[in-house]
């Protein structure tokens, strides 16, 4: 069948009857949210957890991004069990928890915990911090901003375009999280319905911001972020291999990436940014998954539709994840 005639999924309603499925796009997990997104705490389709004697008895070690002493976790197999088990070695609530770091306490988007974790990395976890409202006059169509998602309900701010509407705003910064727009509630939503609902807001009105930012360590006051750098690539993981966490089925350890599946990942999250204003590793390793072995962009497509109908990818976007793929594994860089 032809790309895009008669097999596309209708892109999901923003406010109601919306049920994205968790995990794709990252980590998620839970019921939807208030706009129909993977939030934590609710009901998870497919496979069941596996039982605690068949999770790799891996021990990871972990502080508090703004100090701690050092912390010991293992038996989690999705990233909403790995909050848990943070919250639980320093007797915290699992919904303080934004996001994790590997390797630094500094919010640093290179570094964010995605769906792989290196088996010698050292887990940073940045909790909860000052909370703000801001107003914010969309002056331009594009405000500069790319979202992510911790996998568990938080969508934050994960890159600020330099020159952009948000730029010039010095309060709102690279991690902090999205809690609502004009009082609408976005706890639980994914990173593209927030990306979208940003994208959709009229030009040349004034709309207002709640977020939360991450609390700071004392030499990271004063720190405001640009978030990643363009063509910086991923952050997989480092050391022996990788746990790669998984919202269906057990967590497995994988050796890492190669360097066509490293590459051509970057080249999808770069694509994802983009078209849809998000970056996710996790999701585009599954894209890469999925289409690795695909022999045209209609069996792509196809892929796609079962695996992740819900973003309602266009048909330019599939086309051109599909060159991206192809382009990697012949080592057009």
């Amino acid at each position: 069948m032809p790309l895009g005639l008669g097999r596309r999924k209708k892109a999901p309603p923003l406010v109601e009857n919306e049920e994205a499925e968790p995990g794709r796009g990252g980590l998620g997990v839970g019921e939807p949210g208030p706009l129909g997104g993977g939030g934590a705490g609710g009901p998870q389709m497919g496979l069941p957890p596996p039982p605690p004697a068949l999770r790799p008895r891996l021990v990871f070690h972990t502080q508090l991004a703004h100090g701690s002493p050092t912390g010991r976790i293992e038996g989690f197999t999705n990233v909403k069990e790995l909050y848990g088990k943070i919250a639980e070695a320093f007797r915290l609530p699992a919904a303080e928890v934004m996001f994790c770091t590997l390797n630094t306490h500094k919010v640093d988007m290179d570094k964010l915990l995605g769906g792989q974790i290196g088996l010698e990395d050292f887990i940073f976890a940045h909790v909860k911090g000052q909370r703000k409202e801001v107003e914010v006059f969309k002056s331009e169509e594009a405000l500069g901003l790319t979202i992510t998602d911790n996998g568990a309900g938080y969508a934050f701010i994960k890159r600020i375009k330099e020159g952009s509407v948000i730029d010039h705003i010095q309060l709102i910064s690279v991690g902090d999280m999205i809690e609502a727009i004009n009082g609408q509630s976005l706890l639980g939503c994914r990173h593209y319905e927030v990306a979208r609902l940003l994208k959709e807001l009229p030009q040349g009105r004034t709309f207002t911001l709640k977020l939360t930012e991450p609390r700071k360590a004392f030499d990271m006051i004063s720190m405001r972020s640009g978030g990643g750098r363009p063509g910086s690539g991923p952050q997989l993981g480092t050391g022996r291999g990788t746990l790669r966490l998984r919202s269906r089925g057990p967590a497995t350890v994988e050796d890492l990436p190669s360097a066509f599946e490293e590459k051509a990942i970057e080249k999808v999250d770069d694509l994802l940014e983009s078209y849809m204003g998000i970056r996710d590793t996790e999701l585009a390793a599954t894209m890469v998954e999925l289409g690795k072995d695909k022999r045209n962009p209609d069996e792509l497509a196809e892929a796609l539709d079962e695996r992740l109908g819900d973003f309602a990818f266009p048909d330019e976007f599939v086309f051109d994840v599909w060159g991206a793929i192809g382009d990697a594994k012949v080592g057009r860089y």
